[in-house]
């Protein structure tokens, strides 16, 4: 399987009161911009294990987790929990004699803790050559070069459990596989269960909101009078950047400058006439 990197879109996912976590005794660990409190010495308390934690995507906002308790508390093949511009977290579960699958990414540096069970993990330059073989376990640490080949096996009899850090980001924001078949049909593009299209692991109505930012920032453009083939311009520039991985805020901004500074002459001619 082939993942192509992709960059992700900039959400605030509503916040619940965590229980998990005694910030310093304060009961409410959010702020009123949806970061985690923590007390002046940095640390936290884990209380109750992680029962009262909701395994998503808590991106792009500042996060403190026991990573240890989330990974074993996780069931699904794969849960994006944190997903940056840069940086990704991924928890997954394999049962008993499943595999994660070959695959390469090419542009990905990626490195995988194991948390619970046993396996044994493979790597090379070619597909059909995988010279660098492993046997894994609990608290074993695995590199993965970009551009290697490699796959991860359960060899063990309980599920093998573990967290993924990809470098840029590897996966949609808020990717949820509950299963390696879950994962696959998204990878291939196929339907949703709802019978919608899948194009890198979104439906259509979701590229429609991931891209909402940019449809109102035009049309605040259109409000301000700028003339037509300087918007068309500017947004047709940030769409192909979000094809290319940027999140649509990032992109934005990028394009801006770029006028703004003079980077790019033929904006500021645009913008002009």
């Amino acid at each position: 399987m082939y993942y192509p990197p992709y960059g992700y879109p900039y959400q605030h996912p509503s916040y619940s009161h965590l229980s998990m976590y005694n910030y310093g005794g304060n009961s409410n660990p959010w702020n009123s911009h949806g970061q985690v409190l923590v007390n002046q010495l940095g640390s936290y308390q884990t209380m109750n294990g992680n029962s009262g934690l909701e395994l998503r995507d808590y991106g792009r906002s500042p996060f403190v987790i026991n990573i240890n308790e989330a990974t074993k508390q996780n069931n699904t093949y794969r849960t994006a929990l944190w997903t940056g511009n840069h940086l990704q977290t991924t928890l997954m579960s394999l049962s008993p004699g499943e595999d994660i699958g070959l695959e390469i990414h090419p542009d990905v540096d990626q490195f995988l803790r194991i948390e619970q069970g046993q396996g044994v993990t493979q790597m090379g330059k070619n597909k059909n050559q995988l010279d660098f073989s492993r046997n894994v376990q609990d608290d074993s640490a695995i590199f993965i070069p970009a551009g290697t080949w490699h796959n991860l096996t359960n060899t063990g009899s309980i599920p093998l459990r573990l967290y993924s850090i990809y470098a840029p980001p590897n996966h949609p924001f808020g990717t949820v596989h509950r299963t390696k078949a879950d994962a696959m049909l998204a990878e291939k593009g196929n339907s949703h269960p709802n019978g919608s299209p899948v194009i890198d692991g979104k439906t259509p109505d979701e590229w429609v909101r991931y891209t909402g930012f940019l449809v109102k920032e035009g049309l605040e453009d259109v409000k301000r009078g700028i003339n037509a083939t300087h918007i068309l311009q500017e947004f047709i520039l940030m769409g192909v950047l979000v094809g290319k991985g940027y999140a649509p805020e990032k992109a934005y901004e990028l394009v801006e400058e770029w006028e703004r500074t003079g980077v790019s002459k033929l904006l500021q001619q645009s913008k002009n006439m």
